[in-house]
């Protein structure tokens, strides 16, 4: 797992609309990278629609804001129109990303082993380190929780 203060790997990922995201465009803007296991389903929505609720809070504070799953862009482009979702969504169909922040785990349920996404924030500095990390969140409240971290951090820095 990344640690706070390490520097945050760099990506560039397609967006929802196909467009190219890199951390290094971001640069000079705190970032909110949230990774959530697959669109549609009931933990992953109430997430997403967390984190869209408090957007322009996060948009307020220099954030910008984006989800990271292995579902293709035209599964983020429907997930966001039936969800009404107002932040960025991030395709890694082939998990470089999911692996360079160490959330593609193995995982069990009911005995079964298989691999997917641990869900997992992290909080990246303007200088693009991590200034604080989320490992295996509980969906409830989560993105008010991050929003209150990045006002903390932000006020301090």
């Amino acid at each position: 797992m990344l640690a706070v203060g390490n520097l945050a790997p760099n990506f560039t990922l397609p967006n929802q609309d196909g467009a190219e995201i890199s951390l290094r465009d971001l640069k000079g803007k705190w970032v909110v990278l949230y990774f959530y296991p697959k669109d549609s389903t009931s933990g992953c929505t109430k997430e997403a629609c967390d984190f869209t609720a408090n957007l322009v809070e996060f948009e307020k504070l220099g954030a910008f804001v984006a989800g990271v799953s292995p579902d293709s862009v035209k599964s983020h482009q429907n997930f966001v129109v039936k969800q009404n979702l107002a932040h960025t969504l991030l395709s890694d169909a082939d998990k470089t990303t999911l692996n360079a922040y160490d959330v593609w785990k193995e995982k069990s349920m009911y005995g079964r082993k298989y691999m997917g996404v641990e869900r997992t924030t992290y909080l990246i500095d303007p200088q693009g380190k991590i200034a604080f990390v989320w490992q295996k969140v509980s969906v409830s409240g989560h993105g008010a929780a991050v929003l209150e971290k990045l006002r903390e951090l932000s006020a301090a820095a």
